[in-house]
């Protein structure tokens, strides 16, 4: 996704399925599009920067050292909140979800992917994107560039 990295730091391998770890880089105006889990919850810490989060009806703007949780079924959002690069730690249970950022990588490495590609990847992995009426004005007040598509 654009603006978003990727950094796999521990394996479903690793952890006997238990939990995988993976560190995100969010450039200035990146937003992580709104979207549920079904199978896994979410536990994301801010290393760097200033990282806003909408879970259910929570919101926040975290700085380094702020955590948030995410329980699956629970639609969130993710945006780098400040005017400087943002990073964050995100530990993923149970494990295997990491899957769906490979995936993803994978496919945006040919060119910008088609969102039925995109789609199906989400669905074999229990993601869900969604549409909820807070998301324009996040955008607005936080400057945003949602991803192609979103």
């Amino acid at each position: 996704m654009p603006g978003l990295g990727v950094i796999w730091k521990l394996d479903t391998a690793q952890t006997n399925g238990m939990v995988a770890v993976v560190e995100h880089p969010f450039a200035v105006g990146t937003l992580v599009p709104p979207h549920l889990h079904h199978r896994e919850d979410e536990y994301s810490i801010v290393t760097e920067g200033t990282i806003g989060f909408r879970s259910g009806d929570r919101e926040v703007v975290l700085a380094a050292g702020g955590y948030i949780t995410k329980p699956r079924e629970e639609v969130h959002a993710m945006w780098n909140a400040g005017d400087v690069p943002a990073r964050m730690i995100e530990i993923i249970s149970p494990g295997g979800f990491e899957g769906f950022f490979r995936e993803l990588a994978d496919l945006v490495a040919m060119g910008p992917p088609p969102m039925e590609a995109r789609l199906e990847i989400a669905e074999r992995y229990g993601l869900e994107f969604a549409e909820p009426s807070w998301l324009p004005e996040i955008i607005q007040r936080y400057n945003l560039t949602p991803p192609p598509g979103a």
